[in-house]
């Protein structure tokens, strides 16, 4: 098979199920040699099993394309070294790192327990970053070696995370410091040859399900606004060698829509040139405030 990212060995964290195997499945279709990660663990992240990640290598076996299972958890540190350790040793190269896997624990913030806050943390934020710190310093070896990387790190947001959802403080916090993790780390990676960009996905997955989003079913021959697969060819855009120009960016997917999620900025501001009496800002704050742009909607 031929296709965009023809040749080009690809990580996929979490691509056992929903969003994750669209995504392995199409860099299949497009030419790409897949390691499918996934740990086999349940919605909250219990449990673990093998099936998963192998029935999505043997799809992609089917169709004729090369793949390999791997289910170590991304939140381990160990495991996440042996994650990039695999697509090494099994095809010789690491070109792309997709960032999906996830977990969720939701619970209002009077609720929620330590270990629910810790466990997504963990799975979301450290997951991130252990993938990528120990991809980074396989980029950064072969620079240091003379070799030439055209990389790519596509890690997964959340409008939860960029946007805010009540019941996810853990969940959109984890998101949020993905979203501002991977504008960071495209500033430090740039050097080695290898772009980091996001995406807020929106998709019917095991995760949104319970949450009602996209469950009513499309009417027969039209267009499916909510399935998984409608993310993936921007992931796999991104992964190509056509997306070497863009990088430090978030991106919504969601259906047929792709957009660019703009961030903090500075909005209206007053400067005293000294320092403010607290009761000056009485009516200096209340004032910025009711000139800045109001808070973007989760579902605008």
């Amino acid at each position: 098979m031929a296709g965009i990212c023809d040749g080009r060995v690809v990580i996929v964290t979490g691509a056992g199920r929903g969003i994750g195997r669209a995504h392995a499945l199409l860099f299949a279709q497009e030419g790409a040699k897949v390691v499918v990660n996934d740990l086999g663990g349940e919605v909250d992240g219990s449990g673990s099993s093998s099936g998963p990640a192998q029935d999505v290598v043997d799809e992609i076996h089917a169709m004729g394309g090369a793949a390999v299972a791997n289910t170590d958890s991304v939140s381990d540190w160990d495991g996440a070294q042996r994650l990039i350790g695999t697509a090494v040793e099994t095809f010789g190269a690491l070109d792309v790192l997709v960032n999906n896997a996830g977990i969720l624990r939701d619970r209002m913030l009077t609720n929620m327990t330590e270990q629910e806050w810790d466990a997504v943390i963990d799975v979301h934020l450290k997951g991130t970053f252990a993938t990528c710190r120990w991809a980074a310093a396989h980029w950064r070896e072969r620079t240091k070696a003379g070799q030439h990387n055209d990389a790519r790190i596509i890690n997964t947001s959340s409008g939860s995370g960029l946007y805010g959802n009540p019941g996810q403080t853990n969940y959109g916090a984890a998101k949020a410091g993905i979203a501002a993790f991977t504008i960071i780390a495209a500033k430090e990676l740039e050097r080695y040859g290898v772009t980091v960009n996001a995406i807020a996905p929106g998709a019917r997955t095991r995760m949104t399900e319970p949450l009602g989003y996209g469950t009513a079913a499309p009417a027969p021959g039209t267009f499916d606004a909510f399935a998984p697969e409608n993310v993936s060819p921007v992931v796999v855009w991104l992964a190509s060698a056509a997306s070497q120009g863009v990088s430090g960016r978030v991106f919504n997917v969601a259906g047929g829509n792709v957009s660019v999620a703009e961030g903090w900025s500075h909005g209206p501001a007053a400067d005293k040139g000294d320092r403010w009496d607290p009761s000056e800002l009485d009516t200096i704050v209340p004032d910025l405030v009711a000139k800045a742009a109001p808070p973007t909607s989760l579902f605008a």
